[in-house]
């Protein structure tokens, strides 16, 4: 089985979905919630699971029963949790999210305990790092802790994603530890600090030290930059319903198509069918499909 380490966040999401988003100032009503768990470390964990890998994630929740809620339902998806640790001093992470009738949405995030993670706790999962074929971290944890997770991956040699979401304010200044860096098109620019289109961020962003940049252009597709050559993938049509977590369903695909030693065009087209599917459904870990949907589709 291929072997994915996601370090990164953990929340609870509270969906509401819409006719329309509201203007500022304004109430939209006749809507309907969905309570999930969601955040983009757990969902990234959950995707790579689903898709047939053996996963562990790191990551900090609150010692409240969300937190206990969100760390049972990891583990029974069968997701190694023992590197998610408790905090009696922040709750757990909480995210707001409005969808539309075609699926956008607005999001607001609480961070909550996944700004308490700290570099020793990252540090103290070392054996995490050489367990590992492929890790993977985002920007929903303290940057430092970021960091400290592509050092001890490229430690031991192994295959570093980035997920460079939500765009830090600090400056992403350890490119060089970044195998596969995959923004979309607006982080790309915010990071490249280029607006003239996705090619001349992503080449930025090479130049910066970023080994591959792969730019996510929701249902255009997907480019690729850098080591890994030059490529496009078309995006895959489906009805969607709601995009919440598309973009972590593409990073845990990627990591386990990376780690199945696929190359990268086939690693692309892999990831955006993933992506794609997790369109289909409401909610973030919800919408995330499992292998044997991926298959059919794929066929």
């Amino acid at each position: 089985m291929p072997r994915v380490l996601v370090v990164g966040s953990a929340n609870v999401d509270f969906t509401v979905a819409l006719e329309r988003l509201p203007e500022p100032g304004e109430t939209v009503t006749e809507g309907t919630l969905l309570v999930a768990r969601g955040g983009k470390g757990a969902n990234q964990a959950v995707a790579a699971r689903r898709l047939g890998a053996e996963v562990r994630l790191m990551g900090c929740v609150g010692d409240d029963p969300s937190g206990r809620e969100v760390r049972a339902a990891l583990a029974e998806e069968g997701i190694g949790v023992e590197g998610v640790v408790a905090t009696p001093q922040a709750a757990t992470g909480t995210a707001l999210i409005l969808v539309d009738r075609a699926g956008r949405n607005q999001i607001g995030v609480a961070p909550g305990a996944n700004r308490a993670l700290t570099v020793a706790q990252v540090e103290a999962r070392a054996e995490d790092f050489a367990w590992a074929e492929v890790v993977v971290a985002s920007c929903e944890i303290p940057l430092d802790c970021v960091t400290a997770a592509l050092a001890l991956a490229r430690r031991h040699r192994r295959t570093t994603i980035l997920n460079p979401a939500p765009v830090p304010r600090a400056p992403l200044d350890r490119l060089d530890l970044v195998d596969y860096l995959t923004p979309n098109a607006g982080e790309a620019a915010r990071l490249s600090g280029l607006t003239a289109g996705e090619e001349a961020a992503a080449d930025a962003l090479v130049t910066r030290g970023a080994g591959t940049v792969i730019v996510t252009l929701g249902e255009a597709g997907v480019l690729s930059r850098g080591r890994g050559g030059s490529h496009r993938a078309a995006g895959v049509r489906v009805q969607a319903v709601d995009t919440t977590a598309a973009g972590d369903a593409f990073n845990g695909a990627l990591a386990v198509a990376l780690a199945e030693r696929r190359d990268l065009p086939s690693a692309l087209r892999f990831a955006n069918t993933v992506a794609a599917l997790a369109c289909t459904k409401r909610g973030a870990q919800p919408s995330l499909p499992t292998r044997a949907e991926v298959d059919r589709v794929a066929r």
